[in-house]
């Protein structure tokens, strides 16, 4: 293949075409997320194909991955471990798993509650023991989810005894199915906290689609991101290579 001519580009030419600061792309090569700039005779920054292509790169990492992974898998890449690079995208793929089985299992959930009949539920306050037969649990566990600060059950006013209205009844079968789904506590109680703050599970069922949405576009985000990290890979086992991008903006 005949060697294409490199690219020789200025910060701002850089910045521009990336839609970012001139600065912004120099902070970007200090922190070691591009190859280090050449030099002119005067001292200033010349930036090629390989720069054009590792802040392509970057700047699609990071909607994929975050900022601290997107990080982490440049400065592998430049110090030659790619086995590190590649830990952390899988990891970052691991991650979008589990929100997506979380996401399932609390859509499952809600979709049970918003489905009950209101008329299901009780409509008066119920003992620990009739809301634990009720959901086939022990009293021990209704109250150790209350010490993790999922249930909040009211006190009888006469006997100091632990009282479930309608609502404690809901949340304790909400963290009935999560428990059964193998969700920590930890988890579900920010589920509850998200339930309280919408104010109902119908609510909360609207807030979990923009969710899902989120979650589509991080994983499309993934694709756009291994694309634009191999043509750097590419371009750094042969600089001859074109760079698919060049100094075309990252999105």
């Amino acid at each position: 293949m005949k060697p294409q001519k490199a690219v020789r580009s200025r910060p701002a030419d850089l910045a521009r075409a990336h839609g970012i600061s001139a600065q912004a792309v120099r902070n970007y090569e200090g922190a070691g997320l591009l190859p280090p700039a050449q030099r002119t005779a005067s001292g200033y920054r010349v930036y090629q194909d390989a720069h054009a292509a590792a802040l392509d790169a970057y700047l699609a990492l990071v909607p994929a991955y975050g900022h601290m992974a997107a990080r982490t898998i440049m400065w592998a890449v430049h110090r030659g471990d790619l086995d590190a690079a590649f830990e952390a995208i899988d990891a970052g793929h691991a991650q979008l798993v589990r929100d997506r089985q979380t996401l399932d299992s609390v859509e499952a959930a809600i979709g049970i509650l918003v489905e009950t009949p209101a008329a299901d539920r009780p409509d008066r306050p119920l003992p620990v023991g009739a809301v634990a037969r009720r959901l086939g649990v022990t009293a021990a566990a209704l109250r150790k989810w209350e010490r993790a600060g999922i249930l909040t059950p009211q006190r009888d006013r006469a006997t100091r005894h632990r009282v479930y209205r309608a609502d404690d009844v809901r949340d304790a079968e909400l963290t009935h199915l999560l428990r059964r789904g193998g969700y920590p506590l930890r988890h579900i109680a920010t589920v509850l906290a998200h339930l309280h703050d919408a104010g109902s599970a119908g609510k909360l069922a609207e807030s979990l689609a923009d969710w899902r949405r989120r979650l589509a576009e991080r994983g499309r985000a993934m694709l756009t991101a291994a694309a634009r990290l191999d043509a750097y890979l590419r371009l750094r086992q042969d600089p001859s290579e074109p760079a698919p991008s060049r100094l075309s903006p990252s999105g």
